[in-house]
């Protein structure tokens, strides 16, 4: 009985392990990482879901500072599969009961005395654990699969984004984004696998949460970690003092980038901010050009206050997942220059909340061209962070016209200028001299760099006829870029003479953020490549496809060879 009982759990070790191995073939894909950062020094559970993740043999992190081991793997498992589980924990629970037995009949058990009923409590917890996770009709296949993780992060690991793939005998998954974090943090309990939803009955679907769940108290500067499921709101209270200036940033859709299966096609969060009366004092469901909502509050009276998101639409599952952080923390809405020449000092200037005697961490003097990350450090704390680009060409700033009879500032190529649209319907004009036939690109660099300028740019001729007009470029290197609201024209021109470059906002707009980075000189034609997937396994003797999207820059029409090395 005892050795049929152990071959029993010995099976059953394997069965919730690796029954069944439906996605085998199937390229590994993770669809959430929960919590998706946490705070340096710490040690916590996390929860990720995906497709095709069984069994996960290892996890890698970019950056240093962050490991991860793993603690459990689920696949998707159907009726049946449950069916023996819960006949199993039946059968074990069983045996955990006291059962009297005549003392004379009493036997000694194998492992020095342990009672059986002792030695099977991690398994019922975990049959437990596997059945409450259950089930039938998920919302999205693409999430059934679990992993449950345990990460630690260092104390000395640097603050910021990393990115976060599970390793399995199939492959590597795609990454997603983890972020190591410098406040107390606190995490809401993981949601389980969201049920699908029938037409007329979504209410069935809806997550049953107690009270005491709905809102959570904290204390700022902290971070709170959550998911959003359909028709949800997650309040947090904390006490403010009177005169604070306070940041409420949200990361969303910075998290997960795309919902394939949703639309808009990420998560939609908003941020409400309640005084002691929930009072709504301030709404937020965007930043500037960004999803995610970030609301700059001076608190007003002493006193308690609530913050609250929830999707903009009220739609939700376990990949509707959110990262909040809330205090009196520096925070950058702009730098100017947006860039400068490679391998010079960059001065410089920050806009923002927060940034009383905060030092500007700009790249090293002697770093090359390319795009970097700056962020401001005030009290010890870092800023988020803003893109900063780096180019080889010389480098002016535009000047507003003395002469009002003269409006446009005259350059000589090839150039970079860093300026501003600084008022509503400013207009900056630049002249330069040109040659019959001669190609010239014409390129702005804003939205890019995270400016809310929309920009759109005129060319005109000697004579004053457009010669090119351009309001947005599309650039397949733009990543989660939606809007391309940068513009590009690259031109050949009719004849000798002076030129002229006008660039303003499509929609007349204007300010101290609107800075831009404007590039006018011969073209440069160079390409970029993107692969997807952004990791590949090939098995012995077979073979694998992946996509190269090629972005030709200024009229590269020359061909693209491709070699595999390393292999």
């Amino acid at each position: 009985m005892k050795t049929a009982h152990a071959i029993a759990l010995l099976g059953l070790s394997g069965f919730l392990a690796c029954l069944p191995d439906l996605s085998a073939q199937t390229r590994p894909y993770t669809g959430f990482v929960y919590p998706a950062g946490g705070r340096q020094g710490t040690t916590f559970a996390v929860k990720a879901g995906g497709q095709g993740l069984g069994p996960v043999t290892g996890i890698e992190v970019t950056g240093g500072g962050v490991t991860a081991r793993v603690v459990e793997c689920y696949k998707r498992i159907g009726p049946q599969e449950i069916s023996l589980l819960r006949d199993q924990l039946k059968i074990l629970k069983d045996e955990a009961k006291p059962q009297a037995e005549p003392a004379a009949l009493k036997q000694p058990s194998p492992g020095g005395g342990k009672e059986p009923a002792k030695a099977n409590e991690a398994m019922i917890r975990r049959i437990e654990k596997r059945i409450e996770e259950y089930c039938n009709r998920p919302a999205s296949n693409a999430l059934a699969d679990l992993v449950f993780l345990e990460v630690t992060i260092a104390k000395d690991a640097a603050p910021g984004r990393r990115e976060l793939r599970l390793v399995t005998p199939s492959g590597i998954s795609n990454p997603l984004a983890f972020h190591v974090g410098q406040f107390p943090e606190t995490t809401r309990k993981p949601m389980l696998t969201a049920p699908y939803q029938v037409l007329g009955k979504e209410e069935l679907s809806l997550r049953q949460r107690p009270e005491e769940e709905v809102e959570v108290k904290v204390a700022a500067p902290c971070t709170m970690n959550g998911q959003i499921a359909s028709g949800e709101v997650n309040r947090y209270r904390f006490a403010a003092r009177k005169g604070q200036r306070l940041v409420v940033s949200a990361l969303a859709r910075e998290l997960i980038p795309f919902l394939a299966d949703a639309v808009p096609g990420w998560f939609q969060p908003v941020l409400a901010l309640y005084d002691a009366s929930d009072r709504e004092i301030a709404y937020q469901d965007d930043f500037r050009f960004k999803p995610d909502p970030v609301i700059l509050f001076e608190v007003p009276t002493d006193g308690e206050y609530v913050v609250a998101i929830s999707d903009a639409i009220h739609r939700g599952r376990e990949d509707f997942i959110y990262r909040i952080t809330l205090g009196e923390i520096p925070y950058l809405t702009g730098i100017f220059p947006l860039g400068g020449k490679a391998g010079t000092p960059s001065p410089v200037a920050s806009k923002g909340w927060n940034l009383q005697g905060a030092e500007v961490l700009a790249p090293p003097p002697g770093a090359g061209p390319g795009l970097f990350s700056i962020r401001a450090k005030a009290g010890g704390r870092l800023s988020n962070p803003l893109p900063f680009e780096r180019d080889t060409l010389p480098e002016i700033s535009e000047t507003e016209p003395s002469d009002p009879n003269k409006p446009a500032q005259t350059v000589t190529l090839p150039v970079i200028v860093n300026g501003r649209i600084g008022v509503p319907g400013d207009l900056d004009v630049f002249e330069f001299s040109g040659k019959k036939d001669q190609a010239v690109a014409v390129q702005v660099s804003a939205r890019r760099l995270d400016s809310p300028l929309d920009s759109v740019i005129r060319v005109t001729g000697p004579d004053g006829a457009l010669i090119a007009l351009n309001d947005d470029y599309e650039d397949l290197a733009g990543g989660a870029n939606t809007h391309h609201a940068d513009s590009y024209a690259l031109v050949t021109l009719p004849k000798d003479g002076a030129y002229r470059v006008h660039l303003g906002d499509t929609v007349r707009a204007g300010g101290d953020e609107y800075a831009y980075r404007l590039r006018i000189g011969p073209a440069r034609p160079d390409f970029e490549l993107r692969v997807v997937p952004s990791s590949l396994t090939i098995r012995a003797k077979s073979s694998a496809s992946l996509a190269v999207h090629v972005a030709r820059r200024d009229g590269y029409r020359g061909p693209v060879k491709l070699e595999l090395t390393g292999l």
